[in-house]
């Protein structure tokens, strides 16, 4: 089975929960219910006691026919077989009535809860599971839950109705109620059997089916980039190969889970040929009546197949226990930020300070060699006054994104402080702390609706005067009048309905609502025509006043503007000072002018200008 199973690793975050606290689990879910669920009890009790009757009734019933073959005992007959029918219709109707209701109620809870977990994680978390196999936890899984719940209430009322027809055989013949009951272990036997296959199969059928559901996403979020390099052949040929895996796997599982009928079905054969030679024998020595033998053969279908179906239930549960085990296990995923207290944060004064920081995306680890190699930000130390503004530079690797990830909690660091006021990042209240952080990332992310909808998005309270207000003092507004509809634009699926430029334009007002004391940019490297920059510069110049700015710096124009440069190197600071400074010194901001900046100052377009000007009469 090992060819089929390739390529389905368990997430970190999985674990094994036995079946006694999934059960313990799902039950909580009910707690909430306890009413409707009494009453989805009272009428399975009923249901089952109606399901029961019929067939007793029955067998009275050829006893009478036999002894009083009258059309007035046939026509009561028939009429109570009749109202047996009805009342058992209409006790199910209300079980079912009642327990969707229950069911929908705690998969929508059961949603909530898992979705609440997910989106409380930090990015680490997202780092390392593709979001696509998250999707199919919080979607499928969930889904697949109320299977469970589903067989929980078949069961019970099978349990019902063989607890009640076994009482009713009893009264009428205890050796054959004995024989009939002596043979039901082994379909429990045969039935649990499958228990460990079930549910390994049903487990790897739902790690590949998050496979597929990530690889699918990826795909359509690359589809750019795919059809760029002409790689669309490449991603079917993956995505046929992870659903002929599927198929597979698929394949295997339903074989699992129904090998079992069949073979249920042939312990069945057996047990009815001893039944009838049993109740053969017993018929002929007079003490049970014809009527009393027909009951018999009919409970070897209302007694045997319950039976089996409880049994079989088992290798069924394996398919619902293991979507809540894989949900409990997105749930219980233990957090890397943690947070030591919940103090509340007033209004910030925006200072920062680094003590002795060191910082791994890796987190802590036992290898010495592992951890030297990963470490970011090995002993890093910064201070940060209110309403400075700091452009942070250096090559890619140097930990500049790190220093501001660290800022905003997205991270956990393993050593060290970072205080902001004076106090220690780690014991404010998260959610109230992050409300005074204003981010724009390197590639702004908008949501699908307006632009409206999303420079909103930085404060829900916030009024549409103060929505439109915002907009409008990036840049005088003027970049508005680009947009089709104004600030009524429908930006479109991750705002592909606007230019790079646009989007920065439409988080800078974003944050510039939401007025945080604390900035913090990393400047996209995309390129946007002198128009557009010259709007975001205008945004960021009127952003940075008054607050502290963290800038990850790519254009010239930030780092002049910036009060103090920031040069990394392999997560250490090894230069920091004033944009003219830091090119008198020679040092390796010089080199790193040369190598990102320098083509961006007006001398050397003016030089280039020359240069082109001079070599054009050459030419002639």
């Amino acid at each position: 089975m090992g060819f089929i199973l390739d390529g389905l690793d368990t997430e970190a975050y999985d674990r094994n929960y036995s079946d006694k606290e999934l059960v313990r689990r799902i039950v909580s879910y009910f707690r909430p219910h306890v009413r409707q669920m009494v009453l989805v009890a009272v009428m399975i009790a009923l249901n089952s006691i109606a399901g029961t009757g019929e067939p007793i009734l029955i067998s009275r019933a050829i006893d009478y026919v036999a002894a009083d073959p009258t059309p007035r005992t046939m026509v009561w007959m028939v009429a109570g077989v009749l109202m047996l029918g009805v009342m058992a219709w209409l006790f199910n109707y209300v079980r079912q009535l009642y327990s969707a209701r229950v069911i929908g109620d705690v998969v929508l809870n059961l949603r909530e809860d898992v979705f609440e977990a997910t989106i409380g994680h930090d990015l680490s978390f997202y780092d390392e599971h593709p979001s696509g196999k998250i999707v199919s936890r919080i979607t499928s899984d969930t889904q697949d839950f109320a299977t469970v719940v589903t067989l929980v209430l078949d069961l019970m009322s099978q349990v019902l109705l063989v607890v009640i027809l076994a009482t009713w055989l009893f009264t009428i013949d205890t050796r054959l109620t004995l024989l009939l009951i002596g043979m039901s272990p082994l379909a429990a036997i045969i039935a649990l059997s499958f228990r460990r296959v079930a549910r390994r199969v049903t487990q790897q059928a739902r790690r590949v089916t998050a496979k597929i559901n990530a690889q699918i996403q990826e795909s359509i979020s690359g589809i750019v980039v795919a059809k760029s390099f002409r790689q669309e052949h490449a991603i079917y040929k993956i995505f046929r190969e992870n659903n002929r895996q599927a198929y597979r796997m698929g394949l295997q599982r339903g074989m699992t889970l129904n090998t079992i009928f069949p073979v249920m079905s042939t312990a069945s054969g057996l047990g009815i040929a001893i039944m009838v030679y049993a109740g053969g024998l017993t018929a002929r020595e007079g003490t049970v009546s014809p009527g009393d033998w027909y009951l018999f053969m009919q409970a070897l279908g209302f007694f045997w197949w319950p039976l089996m179906n409880i049994a079989s239930f088992w290798s069924q549960f394996q398919d619902g226990l293991s979507a809540a085990e894989r949900v409990f296990a997105l749930i219980d995923a233990e957090p890397r930020v943690v947070q030591t207290a919940s103090e509340p944060v007033d209004d910030l004064q925006g200072q920062i300070t680094f003590r002795h920081v060191t910082f791994s995306y890796e987190g802590e680890t036992q290898d010495p060699e592992v951890a030297a190699r990963e470490v970011v930000l090995p002993d890093f130390n910064l201070l940060i006054e209110p309403g400075e503004t700091v452009a942070l530079v250096g090559h890619t690797g140097a930990g500049k994104s790190s220093v501001a990830r660290l800022i905003t909690r997205f991270y956990e660091f393993q050593g060290g402080q970072i205080l902001v006021d004076g106090r220690d990042v780690r014991r404010l209240d998260l959610q109230q702390y992050r409300r005074q952080i204003g981010l724009v990332p390197q590639e702004p992310f908008l949501f699908s609706g307006s632009v409206k909808d999303n420079v909103g998005y930085g404060r829900r309270e916030a009024t549409e005067e103060e929505i439109c207000q915002a907009a409008r003092r990036i840049s005088n507004g003027d970049w508005i009048a680009d947009l089709p509809d104004g600030l009524d634009t429908d930006v479109g699926e991750r705002g592909g309905n606007l230019s790079m430029g646009q989007r920065q334009l439409v988080a800078l007002a974003r944050v510039l609502l939401k007025d945080p004391p604390i900035f913090i940019l990393d400047e996209a490297t995309a390129s946007v025509d002198p128009f557009t920059e010259m709007q975001i510069q205008e945004g960021l110049e009127l952003i940075m006043q008054d607050r502290t700015a963290i800038v990850i710096a790519h254009r010239l124009s930030t780092v002049k503007h910036a009060d103090r440069t920031i040069v990394m190197r392999q997560g250490h600071i090894i230069e920091e000072g004033t944009h003219d400074d830091l090119m008198a010194q020679g040092g390796h901001y010089a080199e790193l002018y040369n190598t990102y900046f320098r083509h961006q100052s007006l001398d050397y377009v003016e030089q280039f200008v020359a240069e082109v000007s001079a070599s054009v009469p050459a030419r002639a």
